[in-house]
């Protein structure tokens, strides 16, 4: 059973993500907040798997509510998507490297979004083809001319081409077609690569092999 708190300031939203995803089977929801300091006292006491949370609130944004959630080392299992009207980049990029694993505005379709609760549930990340491509572009505008690699001192040669590849937006299934692989194998270097570098989820790995210089802006994600 995946457990979810819901965190929006308007009472309605609340209540209607919290029916959408109440009604699936794997789902539930154990908690609600309308501020950013009311939904760290939810999320301490119910120890959710997703949050699925609102930028502008009272009490604490979203954004420094996920902050807070993130650096606890007590929420380590606790995955945090920011679901908003403001598809403002500063916001994207502030919430991804806060450690968010997805971003999703509030038109979502309800399909989409109860598939994030349980893609992000699984260890992945989510994000829209097109808030992740202009994410990237910000990463890569302020990107050193000459990209310090040493970051990427831990990883072997094998592991540098698949986090390129991830930073190009394939998935295990492609990177494993790509390098000859079996997607179990692909996996587990995903994984691997995970651990060695500190990063929370793959959204983290692209801005890695962006900031590091594997991979160039030209790139695009699938469904662009």
């Amino acid at each position: 059973m995946i457990r979810v708190v819901v965190a929006d300031d308007q009472q309605l939203i609340r209540a209607g993500f919290a029916a959408l995803l109440g009604a699936e089977d794997d789902i539930a929801v154990v908690g609600a907040a309308g501020s950013g300091e009311e939904v760290l006292r939810v999320v301490r006491a119910t120890r959710p798997d997703v949050v699925l949370m609102d930028i502008r609130m009272p009490g604490g944004d979203g954004l420094w509510a996920t902050e807070q959630i993130i650096a606890d080392p007590a929420l380590a299992s606790t995955r945090v998507v920011v679901v908003t009207t403001f598809e403002l980049d500063e916001y994207v990029e502030r919430a991804i490297r806060a450690g968010a694993s997805g971003f999703l505005v509030k038109d979502t379709e309800p399909v989409e979004l109860i598939r994030a609760v349980r893609v992000v549930a699984g260890g992945d990340a989510l994000l829209s083809p097109g808030v992740t491509k202009r994410l990237l572009e910000r990463v890569a505008a302020v990107r050193p001319a000459t990209a310090d690699t040493r970051m990427l001192d831990p990883l072997t040669a094998r592991e540098r081409e698949v986090l390129a590849l991830v930073g190009e937006g394939l998935t295990n299934e492609e990177i494993a077609g790509r390098l000859v692989l079996s997607p179990l194998t692909a996996k587990t270097h995903v994984s691997r690569i995970l651990s060695k570098l500190g990063a929370r989820d793959r959204v983290q790995l692209v801005i890695v092999a962006y900031e590091a210089g594997i991979v160039a802006p030209r790139h695009v994600l699938p469904g662009e």
